[in-house]
């Protein structure tokens, strides 16, 4: 019976690996700046109030958003008029003053913005604006959109 000998190659198979930082770096820079930072997916519908006079606020990271209009129900169906801060509908008022009390306490020089649905019911924006003021949050913005 013959046996087969296996013969070894006389060259080294090491991989180069100068470069590997140099792409790492690259890759790193690259996945950075090309990603995009999630906005609030919005559950409730809003179409601005107009204003005569507006004024932009510079710094956006100071400032948190409360969306007030009536919820997206899918097939482009509204349902009640419902708050909305960050991602969560939220059940009961009482709920405003303690997530937007613990805000306050991350940022204290927070600015509360409401985004408030031209059509919606003026007793809920009062209460939302009863909780802010039981949670400190005095400083209050409200977003519309330039008169034409």
């Amino acid at each position: 019976m013959a046996h087969f000998k296996k013969k070894q190659a006389g060259t080294s198979q090491n991989v180069p690996t100068s470069a590997m930082p140099d792409v790492v770096f690259m890759l790193l820079i690259f996945f950075m700046v090309t990603t995009v930072l999630r906005e609030v997916e919005l559950q409730v519908q809003i179409e601005y109030a107009e204003a005569e006079t507006i004024e932009k606020i510079e710094e956006k990271r100071l400032v948190s958003y409360i969306y007030i209009g009536p919820e997206r129900l899918g097939g482009n169906q509204v349902g009640e008029t419902r708050v909305q801060i960050d991602d969560v509908l939220i059940e009961e008022m009482g709920e405003i003053r303690n997530i937007m009390y613990d805000k306050l306490m991350e940022e204290p020089r927070l600015i509360v913005s409401l985004r408030v649905d031209q059509d919606s019911e003026f007793g809920i924006v009062t209460d939302v604006q009863q909780e802010l003021r039981h949670a400190g949050t005095l400083r209050i913005n409200y977003s519309t959109r330039r008169e034409i």
